[in-house]
């Protein structure tokens, strides 16, 4: 059980051994650097930097991008696993003949919308879609 402490450290209780540890929250972010050098996004770097140099940002530290590569990768993740569970509530009703693992979704703007606007972002139809 960890506690944020007002000078930005993280206090640890660990009960089962009765000691306390404090751990400094950039600790981890240096840990978790190294571990980027192996890692593959689905994003690729070339994609990334484009996007990057366009927003302005110029960085040449290959772990930095991939760093950005993978909160883009959990982010488009999310929105996907929303969409595909305002899916799965959209088609409670329905009765199928496929059930389980049999069952394939398709992502559809009626299920896609509801999951973006969880995070802000506004999606309308074109006017000659509706």
């Amino acid at each position: 059980l960890g506690f944020k402490m007002a000078d930005g450290t993280t206090k640890t209780n660990n009960t089962a051994a009765g000691t306390e540890e404090q751990e400094d929250p950039g600790a981890a972010l240096v840990g978790f650097l190294p571990q980027l050098d192996d890692y593959t996004p689905t994003i690729p770097d070339a994609v990334t930097m484009h996007i990057l140099q366009r927003a302005g940002v110029n960085t040449q530290d290959p772990r930095i991008v991939r760093l950005v590569s993978l909160a883009a990768q959990k982010f488009i993740s999310d929105i996907a696993n929303d969409a595909l569970t305002h899916c799965k509530m959209r088609g409670t009703g329905q009765s199928s003949r496929k059930t389980g693992k049999d069952r394939k979704y398709t992502l559809t703007l009626e299920d896609l919308a509801p999951a973006l606007s969880e995070y802000g972002i506004n999606l309308k139809k074109p006017t000659y879609f509706t």
